[in-house]
């Protein structure tokens, strides 16, 4: 009965660590250089151990400052093709100001099943943040 019960549970942890799998690496998406030089770049990290790391970089040229980067952490969870992050208090510190709580995203993939030439690039797209700028952001994996 122990051997049952412990196969059970090593099968039930490598599904769960399977799933972490198809979700965790990293994202981004850059916009530009557009004619006037500007660039926007976005970065996000998820680790398999449930950490994240978000980095965002923009350049708008002579604009005062030309240069600005927020970066974000927490921790983020799966269910389904849904993934939610959240940050802690002890995640704010003068460098990762940006707070991800209650952020939710879709992972995208083509499905297994579909069999055309259709090209469906792995992506998450954020469908909901309290910072407006990422919402309907979609960063593609690299």
């Amino acid at each position: 009965m122990k051997q049952i019960i412990t196969t059970l549970f090593l099968i039930f942890s490598l599904s769960v660590f399977a799933q972490t799998n198809q979700f965790a690496g990293e994202y981004e998406r850059k916009f530009g250089p557009t004619e006037e030089e500007h660039i926007i770049e976005y970065k996000l990290t998820l680790y398999q151990d449930g950490t994240f790391l978000f980095h965002s970089y923009s350049n708008f040229g002579g604009v005062n400052p030309a240069e600005v980067n927020k970066y974000g952490k927490g921790k983020w969870t799966s269910k389904d093709n849904m993934i939610t992050f959240s940050s802690a208090k002890e995640d704010f510190d003068k460098k990762y100001t940006l707070d991800f709580n209650t952020s939710v995203a879709r992972f995208v993939t083509k499905n297994p099943r579909d069999k055309s030439d259709q090209v469906v690039k792995t992506r998450l797209t954020i469908l909901e943040s309290k910072i407006s700028w990422l919402q309907r952001l979609d960063v593609f994996k690299i």
